[in-house]
Parts: C-alpha cells; structure tokens; sequence
C-alpha cells in the first residue's frame, strides 16, 4: 500500500507532502481514506481536472479508498484560489444540474462498488451550519493574519483588486469539510492542486485543534503543457470529460495533436500504462512518436469512453486522415449557404477569431474539401456539399463537417 507515493512521484503526480515520513508510515500500516473536492461550477469537469482524478484512480488501485467530494455547498460561497475576480454566483437549480453532470465524470475512472469509492456533497453539512455556532466552534481556530498570507487572498490584494467576505470565508468551510469526512469517515488525508495548498495544510490543522488527530495534505503541480498553455484549454475552449460536451472522438484528437515533448509526461499521468512501456515510448524520435501519440489518444479515451468508443475514433481518424474519407463521425457544424468560411471555421472551433482565421487561409492552412482556401471571402456553396456536407480542416489535424443548415 506504501507503493502508492513511489508510483506517484515516479509517475509525476507530488508537488507538495505535509511530513512525508508520516503519511508514508501511515499509508504502509493499512488503508488510508483520502478526498478530493470538486466545485459544481459547470456541468461537466474537464481536462483540467482530470491529475486529480487520475490521483485518485492511482490511489485506489493501490488499495485505499478514495472520497470524492462534490461541493454543493462551497460553489455558493465560490474559491478565489487563482482567480482574479469573484466566481458568478449561480442557482440552486444550476448548481443541483452541474452536480449530476460532474457524477457522470467520476464513473469510468473509480469503482464505486461496495463502499471502496465514496462520493459525497458537502452541502449535506455546510447547508445545515449556524452561522454563531460555527463562528465559536470553528473560526476561533482560524488566524486572520495567516489567512490574509494565503495566496488566494494575498494576490487579490497585492493587485488592488476586491475580494468580497463571502470568498474570504471559503478556506474555512474547505478546512472544516477536511474536519467532517475525518469524523464521519476517517479521512486522514486531503488532495488536490497546487493552489489548494494553504487550504489543505488548514484543514489538517483543524483536525488537529479540534479531534486531536493527525491529517495530511498532498498537491499536484500546476499543468501546463511544453508551449506553457494552460492543460485542457484550446481555442474552441475546454475539453470536457462528458460526451454530451464533447465527442469521443474530439476527446481522442485532443490526446492525438499533444505536443512532442508532452508525450511521455501524458503517458504516465493520464493512462494506465506500466512505468517501462512509458519510458520506451518516450524515448521514440522523429516520425514515431506519432504512433506513440496515436497510443496515448486511444488509451487516454478508452479509460473515459470506453475501448469500443476508442478504436472506433482512431479509425475514425485513420480513415480521414490516412485515406481522405470524411467520415460521418467527425465532428458536424451547421452553417448556411453563403457563410464565409472564415467564420464558419470560428464556429467550428477551428480558429478562434476571424483573424486568426484571415490568417490561415494567406498560410495555406484553411482547406475545404482538401483544397486550399485562398480567398478570404470565399462563401460556402451549394456545389461544395457532398452527400450533404463538405469537409473544413485547419491544417492536417483539425477536421470538421460543415452541413447547409
């Protein structure tokens, strides 16, 4: 059980760990329960959290049990860790839609069966708080001198820039959910991002003050990828985990067009390949990285999709793209007659203004049918339709098909 931080580190999973020698005493003398929270600020998660959720699946095949909190109640309050103004504050019915959707995320990465998996809504606790009670209970534990040290006030305030009561409040009630799954499921540990550190090293301080016990805290460092851009962000937006957000086979492109220098570092945090058959594939050069990318697009898909829904994309993608078939698979737009392509090519995702996609047509980029557009104001026409749709691609990898509508 211990192996779980050796293959952590080894797999690029630790950034940060509160007295490693102990959790690691600890992890060795049984099974730990461990939790990650996730706000319901959408109705799907994306890419940008899949670390974390790759965390806990690790966790769990190491035999612990992981807890994954669903944040009913915080994403009332909203986290300003990393945010340069206040999150909108949304509705009880948005937020109980957004929950269902982030459930749908979890199920193809950990097993919920028998109780080895936990997903739990910290609304059941925060909702019912009184607000004295909680004042004299919980916050006489909290020095506003430290929390105004914390970087997700302090970076606020540092740019003049406000930061309402209502989110100052928000590592608190992250603290004392740490302090409630200790109580009601002897959680000894909480995870998350690197920005979360200053919250989780709290709430591992709360469980001390208030139940007299020892908790631990562990982050992931911040992703982004070889270029610097922010992981799981691309000029059409996020990349969400739900297939009602986005398809299998956009998800399986996603995976197929990472950057060169990305490739080992994805294949070991995002599949479940062993640590030798990653090594050898990283190590490939020149054209033959691609069929490691090819490897990483479909196991990254088949562990959120499913293996049918994996090879059914990469020959998707093999089919259109080795031999020229625009399949009906690929990703559809609705644009009618007469539209610029340059702004049918923004719809798409394909470009993310009009600019950029001014841009790819004086490169040579912008292919319709798989011949160059060369005029910007080339118009979609009635004689580019085949079988009732033509084929807009941004350079070699980025496909879609474009239906009169």
């Amino acid at each position: 059980m211990n192996d779980f931080l050796t293959e952590a580190r080894a797999r690029g999973f630790l950034h940060q760990v509160t007295d490693e020698a102990a959790l690691s005493a600890r992890l060795q003398a049984g099974p730990v329960t461990a939790y990650i929270g996730f706000d319901c600020t959408a109705d799907s998660l994306h890419v940008g959290h899949l670390l974390s959720i790759m965390l806990l699946r690790l966790f769990q095949k190491h035999g612990h049990r992981p807890i994954v909190l669903v944040g009913g109640g915080t994403t009332k309050v909203g986290d300003p860790s990393g945010k340069d103004e206040a999150r909108q504050l949304l509705t009880e019915e948005i937020i109980e839609g957004n929950k269902a959707g982030i459930r749908r995320s979890f199920n193809s990465f950990v097993d919920f069966n028998d109780g080895r998996a936990l997903m739990l809504d910290n609304a059941e606790w925060l909702d019912r708080l009184g607000y004295i009670a909680f004042l004299r209970d919980v916050g006489r534990h909290f020095s506003v001198n430290r929390m105004l040290s914390m970087d997700s006030v302090r970076l606020r305030l540092d740019r003049d820039q406000p930061l309402s009561f209502l989110e100052f409040n928000y590592m608190l009630l992250q603290s004392y959910d740490f302090l409630e799954l200790h109580r009601r499921h002897g959680a000894a540990l909480q995870m998350g991002g690197s920005d979360q550190w200053g919250n989780i090293v709290m709430g591992a301080d709360l469980i001390r003050r208030m139940a007299g016990a020892e908790a631990f805290g562990l982050t992931t460092p911040l992703l982004t990828t070889a270029s610097g851009a922010k992981m799981g962000k691309t000029a059409a937006g996020a990349v969400w985990l739900n297939p009602d957000r986005l398809s299998p086979f956009d998800y399986w492109q996603f995976w197929r067009n990472a950057e060169d220098a990305d490739v080992g570092r994805f294949l070991a945090l995002f599949t479940d390949l062993p640590l030798a058959e990653v090594a050898r594939l990283s190590a490939l050069q020149g054209a033959e990285i691609n069929a490691a990318k090819k490897l990483l697009a479909t196991e990254a898909t088949a562990l959120l999709h499913g293996h049918a829904a994996a090879e059914a994309a990469a020959e998707t993608a093999r089919r259109t793209f080795e031999e020229g078939i625009a399949a009906d698979t690929l990703p559809t737009v609705t644009a009618a007659l007469g539209t610029l392509l340059v702004e049918v090519s923004v719809a798409a995702g394909l470009a993310s203004s009009k600019g950029e996609a001014r841009r790819l047509v004086q490169g040579g980029g912008l292919r319709l049918n798989d011949d160059a557009v060369t005029d910007p104001l080339r118009v979609l026409r009635q004689d580019d339709l085949h079988d009732g749709a033509a084929k807009l691609s941004a350079g070699r990898k980025r496909h879609v098909l474009v239906r009169a509508g």
